[in-house]
């Protein structure tokens, strides 16, 4: 399928997905898509219109039938042939379903397939069903909504998602804060995937998916919050082509993500506090450290809430494993951009690399799709028409280009682009008077590890940043970031006019300084 096509796919994916994900009851699925048909909504291609009924009903057809790549845009098969039923054929399925009315219209077709060696489109067997007075309310048969609980029957039926702050880490010279990615399995609140980052966006997101799906397979669902990372097209069709339900905390609801955050919690409470407490770790470190705590830890605590440890639950509700190709889930995020193929070197040119492509191909405009998260050893290469033509690995020329360059004159005197900066400042001066805190940065007298060398000095220890624990280190940063026009001299007289020689009441007399001269 390609992008346009997928684009349409999760249009109406969105469209239907109370209905695909059992969040309206069957009896109402007609009343909710006669809701849809009066809507004007605006299509993929940026048409206004009204859906009609029965393409939404043969929309939510063919997602039953193929799933999630059905719904792309295919001719008629039957073109130029009747579709009348036959009378005897029709009949038949008002017997099957007045002799039990829970059929449904897939074990009906099924009867008739066998019987008749044909089927009846669903929305054309309803409304025959309807004027025989043989659907399920003309019978008498209904069923009422049941809320589901989140605490689900098997393992691997819902996986709960979200981010969460960690703690203070070591980047090179600087202390910079973390963040907590993790999914946890709704069933037995084993943790799937974890791991701690520096940013919170969608390759990190994948990059926590693809660990879990690598080691546990596929759940059915997965259930997150209404962060913009998580409504991305390319996680719509990555978890509409692989089968899992993706579902989204509604406001004031938060029975399903307290989950995530009890577990949150409890990292806080049993690991995080830990690591606050001794010496600050770089990312690795840390991440070494917490698997090992959810591995000896977590995972073999029994939990409060059913009775037994999350690694035990695992294995007790353990039913099915779901295999995913990652692959085919990654091809979902992937990027695409147009590239002409060299006429010389038979290659496309992506983000300053090239990759070499089928010689037949020199000249002509291809779709060159990559996954942006990876090394990009290797490209895909489609024609504008979504036909795939082949791999682009990467390569590098050898031969000469038969074009000669330019030869660039030498570095001249009067820069340009310094006039035109040295210009924009002094519009920008004369239009504001606020705050370049970009200048304010770079006027800094000295750099934040000297500023912790020197208060360990006055403290009475060695080793700079190492002097410190990760609770004082995280402390000074903040105090630094604050107050930008720190100098030695004030840190000099904090630290002779504190009470006792701590982090503590330094910062505390470096914020009466600034108070008194109103920083």
């Amino acid at each position: 399928m390609d992008k346009k096509n997928e684009l349409w796919a999760i249009f109406w994916c969105d469209l239907l997905r109370p209905i695909l994900y059992s969040e309206v009851a069957q009896e109402e699925t007609h009343r909710y898509l006669k809701t849809l048909a009066e809507k004007e909504m605006v299509y993929p291609d940026g048409r206004c219109g009204i859906p009609s009924l029965s393409t939404l009903k043969r929309k939510l057809s063919a997602y039953r039938i193929c799933g999630f790549d059905g719904l792309g845009r295919t001719p008629r098969s039957d073109q130029g042939k009747s579709r009348n039923t036959d009378f005897e054929v029709i009949q038949t399925a008002i017997t099957l379903k007045k002799e039990q009315p829970y059929r449904s219209d897939i074990v009906i077709n099924r009867f008739l397939k066998e019987r008749f060696g044909k089927t009846i489109p669903r929305s054309t067997l309803y409304r025959h069903l309807k004027e025989a007075g043989a659907t399920r309310l003309k019978l008498g048969v209904t069923t009422k909504p049941v809320r589901k609980r989140w605490s689900k029957e098997n393992t691997h039926d819902l996986w709960v998602g979200d981010f969460e702050e960690g703690p203070y880490v070591i980047n090179g010279s600087e202390v910079v804060p973390t963040c907590l990615s993790a999914f946890i399995d709704c069933h037995s609140r084993y943790v799937v995937a974890a791991r701690y980052y520096f940013r919170q966006n969608l390759d990190v997101l994948i990059d926590t998916l693809l660990r879990g799906l690598g080691t546990h397979g596929a759940p059915l669902g997965l259930y997150v919050d209404n962060a913009k990372v998580y409504h991305s097209n390319g996680l719509k069709a990555a978890c509409y082509r692989t089968g899992i339900r993706l579902l989204y905390r509604k406001a004031g609801d938060p029975e399903g993500g307290g989950l995530i955050e009890r577990l949150f919690r409890t990292t806080q409470e049993r690991f995080e506090a830990e690591v606050r407490a001794g010496d600050i770790l770089d990312l690795d470190e840390l991440n070494r450290l917490f698997a090992a705590w959810l591995a000896v830890d977590y995972h073999k605590t029994v939990h409060t809430e059913i009775g037994v440890t999350p690694e035990k639950a695992l294995q007790k509700g353990f039913r099915l494993v779901r295999q995913v190709d990652l692959n085919a889930f990654v091809t979902s995020f992937m990027q695409t951009v147009e590239r002409t193929v060299h006429k010389t070197f038979a290659d496309v040119q992506l983000n300053k690399r090239y990759y070499k492509t089928d010689p037949r191909l020199r000249g002509d405009r291809v779709e060159v799709r990559y996954d942006p998260f990876s090394q990009q050893d290797t490209t895909q290469i489609y024609s504008l028409k979504g036909v795939y033509l082949g791999e682009g690995r990467l390569h590098q020329r050898t031969t000469v280009d038969p074009v000669v360059p330019f030869k660039m004159p030498g570095k001249p005197e009067n820069n340009y682009l310094d006039l035109l900066q040295r210009k924009h400042r002094q519009e920008l001066s004369s239009k504001t008077q606020g705050i370049d805190y970009r200048k304010a940065a770079t006027q800094r007298p000295w750099p934040f590890h000297e500023f912790a060398r020197l208060t360990a000095e006055l403290l009475g220890k060695k080793g700079g940043l190492g002097a410190f624990n990760a609770d004082e280190l995280e402390n000074l940063k903040k105090t630094w970031n604050m107050h930008t026009a720190i100098n030695k001299t004030m840190v000099r007289n904090a630290c002779a006019s504190a009470c006792h020689k701590s982090v503590p009441y330094v910062i505390y007399e470096l914020k009466t300084l600034f108070n008194q001269q109103g920083d």
